[in-house]
């Protein structure tokens, strides 16, 4: 990540529209099917609206896609040439779900892969579950992707296929980073009324019962729909009950009106944690000197001991090449873009043949070490899941702007802690 980002050099919109995308990904020439020595990756991801932000590295992870790929596939004892068709779900699940149609029906692609929250994956993988077509997809919490889809953990699923941190893990994370500083431990809560919103808040399998356990008290005003204009009755609420600790999981746009509300009303917590909407660069410097002190769970960094399966690059080096390539710093999507194509090659290159079953198994028995970590589907903790680690970390000042430093590990040791939290000024 660069040291800086320059909060005086004007504020960098977070939502980048990836113009001319699609046709830039797809290799020039009309269609052929695999049958003629073309595989076809289809890939979904939000380039516009809300979550575009989560976008950001699609054009640079495709480009170096097709660099480390020049030579095609191997499957089965011959040479494929590979073609990406790309799809943009508008940051709307039915426009995902109609992406992922697309994809499987028309272009007849003979895997998809798709990334960027439960509005984004739960969609396109039930499209690939309804037409069996084999499917990865990442950067969903495990449980919003597989209880949000209906998933029995006796049964599982058979053609879709999902790697991520869970719930477990951002609570064990937050937690845990909410105790380096004293607090009278009563947080306030911003969650959607959004698959990510309603899992978190759940009171059995999200946050409540955990809190609760470890001594907290959770602030709860309800789901609100976003976009939200108007936190004014949340911010009252908090400042009623005497809140120190803000968490919640919202899109940037949403957190970026609370926060500047709570800045004019005189809320002035101690720690404000917030999923997805203090994840990203481009957001935290649109907030200008009201970032320095926000906190968020980190699911990957430069720091992070792991490397590429592909071309052997490590997490320090494909920051670097990001910055060099866009001028921007890197985000933790990056990576998860990168593993997301790491999987889905390595289940090809693996594959008996291109029918959809192979590719399948292929997907099923995958082991492994990725840019994000060890990627196994057999190990749990339920069918067609594989965790991957996670820690947390906090926006401090570097130079004329801010970096995310790791700040708390207890749930993978194995990434180091930068520096100590610090109170929210």
């Amino acid at each position: 990540m660069s040291k800086e980002l320059d909060i005086n050099a004007g504020r960098r919109t977070a939502i980048k529209t990836l113009g001319g995308l699609a046709a830039g990904a797809l290799l020039p020439g009309p269609w052929v099917h695999a049958a003629n020595n073309v595989i076809k990756i289809g890939y979904v991801s939000p380039q516009t609206g809300p979550l575009a932000v989560f976008a950001e590295p699609d054009a640079f992870t495709l480009a170096e896609m097709k660099k480390a790929l020049a030579g095609g596939i191997k499957v089965g004892g011959k040479t494929y040439a590979v073609e990406f068709v790309v799809k943009d779900s508008q940051s709307n699940s039915n426009r995902a779900a109609e992406a992922a149609s697309e994809l499987i029906l028309k272009d007849k692609v003979n895997i998809v892969v798709a990334g960027s929250t439960p509005a984004t994956t739960n969609p396109v993988a039930d499209q690939c579950e309804l037409n069996g077509v084999p499917c990865v997809t990442n950067d969903t919490p495990w449980q919003p992707h597989f209880f949000g889809r209906g998933g029995d953990p006796k049964k599982g699923f058979e053609w879709t296929y999902h790697f991520f941190w869970g719930l477990e893990d951002v609570i064990g994370v937050f937690t845990n980073l909410w105790t380096q500083i004293p607090t009278n431990k009563v947080i306030g809560s911003l969650f959607p009324n959004d698959s990510d919103g309603n899992a978190w808040g759940d009171a059995k399998m999200g946050f409540p019962p955990v809190l609760a356990q470890k001594g907290f008290k959770l602030v709860d005003k309800g789901r609100f729909q976003s976009p939200a204009d108007d936190f004014s009755a949340y911010i009252a609420e908090f400042k009623k009950n005497n809140v120190e600790i803000v968490t919640g999981v919202l899109p940037p746009p949403d957190f970026a009106n609370f926060w500047s509300q709570a800045g004019q009303q005189g809320f002035k917590p101690k720690i404000v944690t917030a999923a997805k909407a203090t994840e990203f660069p481009a957001a935290i410097q649109s907030f200008g000197p009201r970032a320095e002190g926000l906190s968020v769970e980190v699911w990957w960094s430069p720091t992070h001991p792991f490397s590429s399966s592909l071309n052997g690059q490590s997490s320090a080096a494909l920051a670097a090449a990001y910055t060099k390539a866009t001028s921007r710093p890197w985000a933790m999507p990056l990576a998860f873009k990168h593993s997301l194509f790491e999987v889905a090659i390595d289940a090809l290159k693996r594959s008996a043949d291109l029918k959809p079953e192979s590719i399948r198994n292929a997907i099923r028995d995958t082991d492994l070490k990725t840019i994000v970590g060890p990627v196994n589907f057999k190990k749990g903790p339920v069918p067609n899941i594989a965790k991957t680690p996670l820690v947390g970390g906090q926006w401090q000042k570097a130079g004329k702007g801010f970096e995310l430093v790791v700040v708390e590990n207890s749930q993978a040791p194995m990434v180091p802690v930068k520096a100590k939290l610090l109170a929210v000024k």
